[in-house]
């Protein structure tokens, strides 16, 4: 799958760190160090964002790591599109990935389902069930949200589905 990818988006997943901790939300202490590698990936991630100007997200977590939060952004022909996100860590974390929610767009595109939750099924999901435990949070932006609004985003604003924010 990686030798379908552009350049840029190879060259960006080599540089987001790789976890190495193989634990969920229920292993408690072990759950502490993998936040601990989830939390230095994001850095490493938004820093290389920020370098290249690239910068699209903003990212927190509750107190222990198992709801997170955000906003997202996408600028589709100079108009910036901004979404509020969000998604729990499932028990079986990280053999399963994170199911992203952007509540306001639920309904607004068939890429989607009941909830608001984005469809990663097709092409996400295998790809991190192949990097499971390697993949986390940062990876889910990278390689599930990020490609999803730059699909969707643009489909939605020509059908008329969303409007830009005044």
């Amino acid at each position: 799958m990686a030798e379908s990818w552009d350049p840029k988006t190879r060259d960006t997943v080599k540089k987001i760190p790789f976890l190495t901790e193989t634990a969920g939300p229920r292993d408690k202490q072990k759950w502490q160090d993998r936040l601990k590698q989830e939390l230095h990936a994001l850095i490493t991630y938004i820093k290389m964002n920020k370098e290249s100007d690239m910068d699209w997200f903003t990212i927190q977590p509750n107190a222990d790591g198992t709801h997170w939060k955000g906003k997202c952004w996408y600028v589709h022909e100079l108009i910036k599109y901004e979404f509020d996100f969000q998604f729990d860590i499932p028990a079986t974390y990280p053999d399963t990935a994170p199911e992203i929610e952007i509540p306001e767009l639920d309904g607004k595109t068939a890429k989607m389902y009941r909830g608001g939750k984005i469809c990663l099924t097709i092409h996400f999901k295998p790809l991190w069930s192949k990097n499971s435990p390697h993949f986390g949070v940062a990876h889910a932006l990278c390689l599930g949200l990020a490609p999803w609004l730059a699909a969707e985003v643009p489909f939605m604003v020509e059908s008329g589905v969303i409007k830009p924010k005044v």
